[in-house]
Parts: structure tokens; sequence; C-alpha cells
């Protein structure tokens, strides 16, 4: 198959991902609705699940086949662009609220899963492994069934503490009248889900013809390509909520979407096939590590201004090119 192909499928499977992730998130967003639930819980359940869709998608086709590190560099890749990207984007566009439950509960529990999946994948560079001598595509940890399951079972909690946060702060507002019927949100919902898994099967193929063809590897183009192509839902929807006020949904789009990739999508992941980890995603994974510690601070103002999100997007650049660079 030549590249070209490689690259029209790719892009074909790209807008089947993001229009997939439109449709699946219109719909949920509406049901949830229905049942009063606040927009901070929407934006970390529905809506991060949702435009997380394309991420589970392409590391599950990924971990089935065998092509473990675009499994792991997808889901490092897309929690970076997600929030240097995206946070950094909607910033100068407007600078963006953050809700004091964010800052207090959901971004501290979203490094303490980074950390902790870096500890567990990194574990040899704490026990006198010699990284000067080691090439960035040798494997030097796993991300085992047993690790997966784990990450499973503190999703279920961590989702379990939301519904049950969302059953005791329901919205009392009276019905607008403009709800979505059930039928039709039940229907976005089947018809996003079938875009997304046929747009993931597609990245993931395409994604590694062109890296064969091209002689790259498949953490870079997991990191980079298939990262940002994956994310793009998570940026038109923290864009378009922040621009119409819905400061919780977009922060906590961002944020959930980046647990629900770590704990979730690694996961399911890890439990279908072991995930072999190289030196080259630990590093990775010490990057998002640094990058959710200063992305935190920045927010503790309880705002993200246009200057920090013009540092953020520089930093984000400043990651591409090292990637290319290595």
């Amino acid at each position: 198959m030549s590249i070209f192909l490689n690259i029209l499928l790719l892009i074909i499977g790209f807008v089947g991902l993001i229009k997939g992730a439109d449709f699946f998130v219109d719909g949920s967003s509406a049901l949830a609705r229905i049942f009063k639930v606040p927009g901070v819980i929407i934006g970390l359940t529905i809506v991060a699940m949702g435009t997380s869709a394309p991420e589970l998608s392409v590391s599950t086709s990924a971990a089935i086949q065998g092509a473990n590190e675009i499994a792991l560099s997808n889901v490092v890749g897309s929690n970076i662009f997600n929030l240097l990207g995206v946070l950094g984007v909607c910033a100068l566009i407007c600078p963006i609220p953050v809700e004091k439950s964010i800052i207090k509960r959901d971004f501290p529990f979203s490094i303490l899963i980074t950390i902790g999946l870096f500890i567990v994948t990194g574990i040899r560079l704490f026990s006198g492994f010699d990284f000067l001598n080691t090439g960035m595509n040798e494997n030097i940890g796993m991300i085992s069934r047993p690790v997966g399951i784990v990450l499973l079972i503190v999703f279920v909690g961590y989702i379990g503490t939301l519904i049950f946060l969302a059953k005791k702060n329901k919205i009392t507002e009276d019905d607008d009248g403009k709800n979505m019927p059930v039928w039709k949100c039940l229907l976005l919902i089947v018809v996003g889900l079938a875009f997304i898994i046929i747009g993931g099967q597609l990245v993931v193929e395409n994604a590694k013809g062109i890296a064969a063809a091209l002689g790259m590897s498949e953490t870079l183009i997991g990191l980079t390509i298939v990262a940002i192509g994956t994310s793009l839902p998570e940026l038109v929807t923290s864009i378009v909520a922040a621009r119409k006020g819905e400061n919780g949904l977009a922060v906590g789009n961002v944020v959930g979407s980046n647990i629900f990739n770590i704990l979730f999508i690694l996961g399911v992941s890890a439990t279908i096939h072991p995930i072999a980890v190289n030196y080259a995603s630990v590093i990775d994974l010490l990057i998002l590590v640094v990058v959710s510690i200063v992305t935190y601070v920045f927010s503790l103002t309880k705002k993200i201004s246009r200057i920090e999100g013009a540092v953020m997007i520089l930093m984000y650049a400043a990651t591409v090119v090292f990637a290319i660079v290595r």
C-alpha cells in the first residue's frame, strides 16, 4: 500500500473519529441534561469519556494487534496535548476560570495517578538502571494485566464517587423544553460509537503503515500524529464550551479525559494484552508528570490567563520538537 493511500485513509479515520465523538457527545450530554446532572460532572464523565472514545478505540485496537507502543504513547501524547494544547488554546481565546472542585479533587487525583503510572513503568530507573547506555526503543518496564485490572478498579471507584456527587448536587431548575428526545440521544450515541470504532481501526492500521514507510518509530507516531488527531474532539469541545461560558465543561473535559485515558484506556489495553514500556515512553511519562504539575500550579489562581496559555502552547511545541529530535 502506498504512503499516499495510507495518508488518505488516516485522514478518513480521523474524520470518522471526530464526527463520531461529536455525535456521541451531543447525544450523551443531552441525555445527561434530561437527568439534571451539573455541568462540571458532565464534563468529567460523559463528555470526557465521549471525547476520549477515539483514544480508547485506537489504544484498544493497538493492544489487540500487539502494537503496544502506540497504545501507551497515544495515551501519554494525548494527555500532554490536552493539558498544554487544549487548555493553552482555550486560555489564549479567553482566560479560563477553573472551578474549586476541580482544583481540590480532580486535578490532584489526575496528577497522583500519573505519578503512580510513572513509578510502575519506570521502576528500573530507581534501581541502578544504566540509562546513559540504553536505547530509546529498548523495553525497560511493563504494564501487566494485574496493573491493568487495578487501574480499572480505581476508575470504577472514581466514577462511583462522581455519580454519588451528581445525585447529591442535582440541578433544580425547571426543564426549558429544549431537551433532545431520548430516542434521538440514543441514536446519536450508537451512530457516534460506530464511527469511532471504524475510524480508530483506520487510524491504527495507517499510522503503522506511515511509520514503516518513513522509518519512524511507532512511539513517535503515537506521541504526535495519532495523539493530536485523537485529541481533536477535546480541543473542539473545550473551545466551544469556553466560548459559551461553560467553564466547568471545558476544564472538566480535559481533566476528566486525562483520568479516563490513564485509568480506563490503559486499564483495558493492558488487560487485553500486557503493554511493554520502552525507555522513550518512560521519559514521556516523566514529561507528563511535570506538565501536569505546571498546569495545576497555573490553575491554583482559579483562572488560567492568556499569558499562561501562551506559555503552555510553547511548552507543547518544545515537547514535540524534543520527540522528533529524539
